[in-house]
This record gives C-alpha cells, structure tokens and sequence, in this order.
C-alpha cells in the first residue's frame, strides 16, 4: 500500500512559519500535521502502508527530506520524494507522482487532521472517499450517496444536495486508472474550479466508468489551513491527549490543563495555560503563555503572550501582546 502526499503547496495562511517549513511540517502538540495523518491510517487501516510518496515543491530543501524520511522510517514505511515545479490544481499534483499510480495507493492532501473510531473497509471497493457531515455543505465539494454508494461529487453546491464534504482523503484499489483518468483531463486540457486540474474532475470520469465508490465517515476534521485554525486544533487536541505533569517537574510553575510540554523544556517562574503547548528545548523565564503554540528551541523572558506563534529559535524578552513570529526572529535580544 502506497500513501501518496501532495504538499507541495508554500502554505500562505500560516505565514510567517511557512517560509521555512511547508504547512504539514507544522507541529501539532509535539507531531508534524503530517505525521498525525499517518498514525490515523495505520490505526484505521486493515493493512500496512508500506511507501509514503511526498510531492514537494521545487525549493524544498534537504533538510525537509530527511525531517520526513526520519517520519517514514519511524512508521515503518519507505520515503519516496517527487517534485511538483508549478501548481495546476490537485489532480495535477496528483499526477506529479505518475510513474507511483500503480496498484493500492491512498492520496491524503495534508492540511487537516482527521480521526475516526474503528476502522476503514476497503473491500469491494474502486475507491474509498474520507467524508465528514458538515453544517453548510456550501463551502465545500461534497459526495451524493444512495444505499452507501457514491452516486455524484458536487463542489460548493448551492441546493443542499449532500451534507457530506470530501476531507481530501481517497483510497484508490488500482491508482492506474485513476493515473489513466488524470491523463484524459491533461491531454484535452479540462479544468475546472480555478482554471486548474481537479481530482473531482478524473473521480468524476471513474464513476462514469462504472467503478464502485465507497465512503468513510470521520468523527473528527480538523483545520490547520490558517493560523487561528492551526492554534485552535493545537488547543483540541491537546486536550484529548494531556497527560497529567508530574509536580515536581516545574517547582515554581504553575500549570493550567491542558498543556503539552515537550522534552528537555525549562520553566522558571512561569504560568503555562490552559491550551497552550511548548515544544522540546524551550526555555521559558516569568512568563505567562495561554492559548499559543511555541516550537522547538524558543527563548522568552518577562513575556506575557496569548493566541500567538512562536517559531524555532526564537529569542523574545519583554513582550506583551499577541504575536506570530517565524523562526529565528529576535526581539527585545541585544545582539
């Protein structure tokens, strides 16, 4: 089983962090967005994914490649890299991974965090879409079902045709005649929404063709597209993991649950709470941090912050308001 990963999008809405990891890269309580995907697949799925295929972009550097290859080789998988030069839409992206659309394969756009109980039936199955029942339908590209089959997609509907949206997760029994399909729309030049390549476009074509969809509904569906989104699903999840910190870990801390404090971090005199997480290496001085996320080797002093981001290697002192800050920035440091 191959698990294909289009990312190789620069993330605009959560900049400044995008600049120097790409979205999926971004922590989510102590694992990458990208890695929480995978851990849900290999809990839900009746197989192993043996391959992960990441479509990245052009500029990526090594040091991403081998932040994922050590994901991979965590998950017992092996680490494939493509490159997707412009973007064209997602069947395009998709198809950036061509000489890999062969036999099963899952493709997972990586911009959300997904989470489902028990697990996924891919038997007698083409294909197999990822849905969550939403609200407003309107916002989204949808799936028509009739006796739990896939019927139709629709994107954006303006009737209340479905209230089933497509979370961007597909499971394909044979990626070749999906590979077969996304050819079709590139030769005759077919685009759709945007004037781009769409998935939906070549999905639509193998319903056509006779093959079976089928769904899998999601419990959880979980946006890390935008900065307030990615700090709020930080705050959801983690709630559902906190584990209790021991109290004498942090003597002269106080601590407001939830909170995820990774290794090796340092508190003195602090307030740390609730919904807030600080990544390994941190180390925080008479601060106050609520609602925020702090990545990997931060320093903040006399700092009181709440709904904000903190990149890698920041130095921050004396300050007092909402912030977002890409890594290594300084402020309030002598240097």
């Amino acid at each position: 089983m191959k698990l294909i990963i289009p990312m190789a999008g620069r993330g605009t809405r959560v900049r400044p962090h995008s600049h120097t990891v790409p979205k999926p890269l971004l922590p989510v309580a102590g694992k990458m967005i990208v890695e929480r995907i995978v851990e849900t697949f290999a809990r839900t799925l009746d197989r192993d994914i043996d391959e992960i295929v990441f479509i990245l972009g052009p500029d990526f550097g090594q040091e991403i490649k081998d932040a994922l290859k050590a994901m991979s080789d965590r998950q017992n998988a092996k680490a494939v890299f493509r490159v997707q030069e412009k973007a064209e839409g997602t069947a395009h992206a998709v198809y950036c991974a061509e000489e890999d659309l062969d036999g099963e394969c899952i493709i997972v756009f990586a911009d959300t965090i997904f989470d489902m109980e028990g697990s996924v039936s891919i038997e007698d199955a083409d294909s197999v879409v990822w849905l969550k029942e939403v609200e407003d339908p309107s916002r989204f590209g949808v799936a028509v079902e009739k006796d739990g089959k896939i019927t139709d997609f629709v994107e954006k509907p303006e009737d209340p045709i479905s209230n089933l949206a497509i979370i961007g997760v597909y499971y394909f029994k044979d990626g070749s005649k999906l590979k077969k399909e996304i050819e079709y729309l590139l030769d005759n030049n077919i685009r759709g929404k945007g004037g781009e390549y769409q998935l939906t476009d070549a999905l639509d074509r193998l319903l056509k063709d006779d093959k079976v969809f089928k769904k899998a509904t999601v419990d959880q569906w979980l946006d890390c597209g935008t900065l307030p989104a990615w700090r709020e699903t930080s705050g959801i999840i983690t709630e559902k993991e906190y584990e209790e910190i021991e109290e004498d870990r942090f003597p002269d801390t106080k601590i407001i649950p939830p909170v995820y404090i990774g290794d090796d971090v340092e508190l003195e005199n602090c307030i740390i709470g609730p919904k807030a997480s600080i990544a390994e290496g941190s180390k925080l001085k008479k601060c106050t941090v609520k609602n925020s996320l702090i990545q990997e080797h931060a320093s903040l002093e006399d700092c009181n912050i709440e709904d904000s981001t903190i990149g890698r290697h920041v130095e921050l002192k004396d300050v007092d308001q909402e912030v977002h800050l890409g890594d290594h920035t300084k402020i309030g440091i002598e240097v």
